[in-house]
């Protein structure tokens, strides 16, 4: 019998068989909802207009130092940070802190006397000069709608970003895992004895948050970057422009709610599965084709999933289990979710001679005996 490869099954299923629901209502003006791990936007408002940002703006004052410098360097507080105001932990001119510290007051408590330090240190006490940076920083990173005029966020003409920036900006920063680690913190406790106190309300409280920024200023709105850790998956939501911070919190947890629900993650292939038989000579009874190890995505529950299996329909003896004997593909429409060799699941061994003599041997007498009947 002659070994043959051929596509033996292509099968469609859904998900989910309930109707695709569209996001839910909210007050910010502008938002994204989208998919960090595939890039693919769920749902947005306004993604691309250029608005003020608040203290969003620290994610690029952040990434700039730390592109720049270790979390062990030693930052000199300038009197220009110091004397910032508004949201502060009161730094003190000429004290001296680690560029730790400083990126958690940032981060944590949106201080924006430490990211005015982080700017002084890294523009050499040059703020402008960091603006600068920050600026041509926006370009390498594809942020079209995107200018900065301050290190901290506070209102200032020619300050603005968009929720489709901001959500790439916020997205390049959580790459790195001291980010990732300061940001899920609701308190922390740095040089001085200061205890910073996180602005994100939804830590704690919405399953999986994992980050990632706050803000507010009167020009700005009530702002937020958030980010849920679930299985095979990141999603990142922003809202810019929602009237109070109750309301924020609640724009920001439907969103990342509804995001969530868009996705089932399963096995789409399985083990123990026989997604295929192939025949075998002598008689032997066809052999199962299962996967070797399974395959576990996150799929969008409104669209079909596509099974494509090509296999052999038919080998020679001997077999061995576990001996590669085709694939499985599954899609999700035109997009190639993953692949998984199909192996024999039983070894099957080839007769000796009095076997297959007595194979033929019964073979020639059937045929015979069809003659006459």
């Amino acid at each position: 019998m002659r070994a043959r490869l051929t596509v033996v099954a292509v099968a469609a299923f859904v998900v989910v068989p309930s109707a695709f629901g569209g996001p839910p209502p909210v007050a910010a003006r502008e938002y994204v909802v989208e998919n960090a791990s595939t890039g693919e936007v769920l749902a947005a408002k306004a993604p691309a207009r250029r608005v003020p940002m608040a203290s969003l703006t620290k994610l690029m004052t952040v990434l700039l130092t730390l592109e720049r410098e270790p979390l062990s360097h030693v930052v000199t507080v300038a009197p220009g940070a110091a004397s910032v105001g508004e949201s502060s932990v009161n730094l003190v001119p000429g004290e001296r802190l680690t560029v730790r510290d400083l990126v958690e007051a940032a981060l944590i408590q949106s201080a924006n006397d430490a990211a005015d330090a982080l700017a002084y240190d890294i523009g050499r006490g040059d703020e402008a000069a960091f603006v600068e940076l920050m600026n041509a920083r926006a370009r390498t990173l594809g942020l079209r709608d995107t200018h900065f005029a301050r290190p901290d966020g506070l209102d200032a003409f020619g300050q603005y970003s968009s929720a489709r920036d901001l959500t790439l900006l916020a997205r390049v920063l959580m790459h790195r895992a001291a980010v990732r680690a300061i940001v899920r913190e609701r308190t922390e406790t740095i040089a001085g004895g200061r205890v910073l106190h996180t602005w994100n309300d939804l830590l704690g409280t919405f399953p999986g948050l994992i980050g990632v920024k706050t803000g507010h200023t009167l020009g700005a709105g009530w702002c937020q970057v958030g980010a849920v850790r679930a299985r095979g998956f990141t999603l990142y939501a922003t809202v810019l422009g929602s009237p109070t911070r109750a309301q924020r919190n609640h724009d920001l947890a439907a969103l990342l709610g509804w995001g969530l629900s868009r996705y089932r993650t399963l096995a789409v292939v399985q083990l123990r599965r026989i997604y295929a038989r192939a025949e075998l000579a002598y008689g032997r009874r066809p052999v199962g084709l299962v996967a070797r190890r399974p395959l576990v995505r996150a799929v969008r529950v409104d669209r079909p999933l596509t099974e494509r299996v090509v296999a052999r329909t038919a080998v020679r003896l001997p077999v061995r289990a576990g001996q590669p004997l085709g694939v499985v593909k599954v899609f999700e429409g035109r997009k190639l979710l993953g692949a998984r060799t199909l192996v024999a699941a039983r070894s099957v061994a080839r007769p000796g001679v009095t076997g297959r003599v007595g194979w033929y041997a019964g073979r020639t007498v059937h045929h015979f005996l069809g003659f006459f009947t």
